[in-house]
């Protein structure tokens, strides 16, 4: 074998050995963990009728009398097609008053002091407010 032969042989073995080093090495430090998703909170605002609780987008807030127990959402089916439930990502953590409810489905759901929050599907506009019902049993969250 020739002088340069033997060089091609050597730059291509240590090309492989690097590349194969490049690869199989890990990081001996953790992979950083999950931020927090809370960009889909539900927040406080002034409107005419006084503070309300919105969506980050400004969107009416509701709860819906028949959610007592603090643990789950009652509203499912043909209920949350005209009340959607006020979505959280999975890996939202509750903050304050604003906490989380996971619902039947396995999804979560903001909830304020345990009360499921939902928006109304004819609201179009922020400050709208046409979720109250006649029956009384839908509201407009506000803060306590």
């Amino acid at each position: 074998m020739g002088v340069q032969m033997f060089r091609i042989v050597m730059i291509a073995a240590a090309m492989l050995v690097s590349t194969e080093m490049a690869i199989g090495h890990e990081s001996s430090s953790p992979p950083p963990a999950p931020k927090e998703d809370n960009t889909t909170m539900p927040q406080v605002a002034q409107s005419r009728k006084g503070l309300v609780l919105v969506d980050p987008k400004g969107m009416t807030l509701y709860y819906f009398d028949r959610d007592t127990t603090g643990d789950r959402s009652t509203c499912e089916g043909k209920c949350s097609e005209k009340f959607a439930p006020l979505a959280a990502p999975n890996n939202a953590k509750a903050n304050g008053d604003f906490t989380l409810i996971t619902r039947s489905d396995g999804t979560k759901m903001w909830a304020y002091r345990y009360r499921p929050l939902y928006k109304f599907h004819d609201d179009q506009a922020p400050g709208e407010t046409h979720g109250t019902d006649l029956e009384l049993l839908w509201h407009v969250a506000r803060p306590e």
